[in-house]
This record gives C-alpha cells, sequence and structure tokens, in this order.
C-alpha cells in the first residue's frame, strides 16, 4: 500500500501535528536529545543519552520506512514538542504499533497525548485501513494508560516484571484496538 498522496495535518491550539520531514532532523535532534528528558526517557525506556548520530541517522531511516507513519508534534513556537509513530505495519494482516512521546514537561498535562492519539488512530484506521493497532505502556505510567483507554484501547495483556523502574521491577501492558472497537469509540466521542 502506497502512503497517502497528501499526508494529514492536524491542528489544535496552535500545535501541529504533522509528517516529519528530512529537514526537521536537526531541529529534532538539538530540541530534544540536548538533553534528553529524564522523565520522557523514563517513560518510554529509552536510554539516557543518544549520539547526534544516532538519532539523525534514526530519524532518516524513520521519514523512509515504507512500513512506518512518523508525525512530529509542534508547538506554536515552530519547536518540536513530540512524536508520534504508526510502526511495523504488516501491509497483509493490516495490523501495526502506536507509540508516541512528549519531549518536555512544559507541554505535557494539556490534553495533547489525548489528541495526538485519537489523531493517529484515526489516520491507522481511517487512511491506513488498518484492522488492528496496538501499543504497550508501562505500570509506572498510569497517565499514559488512561490516556489509551479513553482513546478506546483495551488491555490484552501483561508481561509481568518485565521492565524495571529505578531497581523495582514494573509489568509491559499490552493494549490493542480492533477497527469495530474504533468505530464505536469514535461514535461515543462526537
Amino acid at each position: 500500500m502506497l502512503p497517502p498522496a497528501c499526508p494529514p495535518v492536524f491542528q489544535k491550539d496552535g500545535y501541529t501535528l504533522r509528517p516529519a520531514a528530512p529537514e526537521d532532523a536537526e531541529a529534532y535532534y538539538r530540541q530534544n536529545y540536548c538533553p534528553l528528558d529524564a522523565e520522557a526517557a523514563r517513560l518510554t525506556g529509552a536510554k539516557a543519552a543518544f549520539s547526534r548520530d544516532e538519532v539523525v541517522r534514526f530519524f532518516h531511516f524513520s521519514i523512509d520506512d515504507p512500513d512506518r507513519r512518523y508525525y512530529l508534534l509542534q508547538a506554536p513556537d515552530g519547536t518540536i514538542a513530540g512524536e508520534g509513530v504508526i510502526n511495523e505495519i504488516d501491509w497483509a494482516l493490516r495490523s501495526a504499533n502506536l507509540r508516541l512521546v512528549i519531549f518536555r514537561p512544559a507541554h505535557r498535562g494539556r490534553g495533547l497525548g489525548t489528541w495526538m492519539v485519537r489523531c493517529l488512530r484515526d489516520l491507522a484506521f481511517e487512511t491506513l485501513s488498518l484492522h488492528r493497532l496496538s501499543l504497550d505502556v508501562f505500570s509506572f505510567n498510569p497517565r499514559a494508560r488512561a490516556v489509551y483507554e479513553k482513546c478506546g484501547f483495551r488491555v490484552e495483556g501483561v508481561l509481568r516484571h518485565a521492565v524495571q523502574d529505578g531497581g523495582a521491577w514494573a509489568d509491559d501492558i499490552l493494549m490493542a484496538m480492533l477497527e469495530d472497537e474504533w468505530r464505536q469509540a469514535k461514535a461515543q466521542e462526537v
């Protein structure tokens, strides 16, 4: 399946969720990985620091990958505040994975995560014609889990003690949504 001729762009309260472009790579690195916010790294399971080459190389790979849709959250001041990715797309099974991060505390707690999940969820089912969208969230991130549940994702399983948080064991919670569940969730949001 080919990407849409004109990928959708979403806007809310001065924020824009748009496809990533090659010219974003340097700003993406400088604005979000110099340094990477410790809480963003913790909640996403990322390592604490990345080199410029690691970030820029992976950024370009992500844009070019035909089995990935890579979106950036742009703040009203033009900086890159977060990202949302539909990845691991299996076109034959019509399934994919969703992940997102809001990089800086100043942009958290504003409803942007819920908005991003809904935009990308809708993109997955409406534009990409997927049947299943999955994700995972750590047990020490209850706010994200609540957002995913609010957007219609359901818990499918738990990988007990699969990760550590500050030396303590934590669970990796597996969640997903099917296209008929998406239709129900979308109808309830109107």
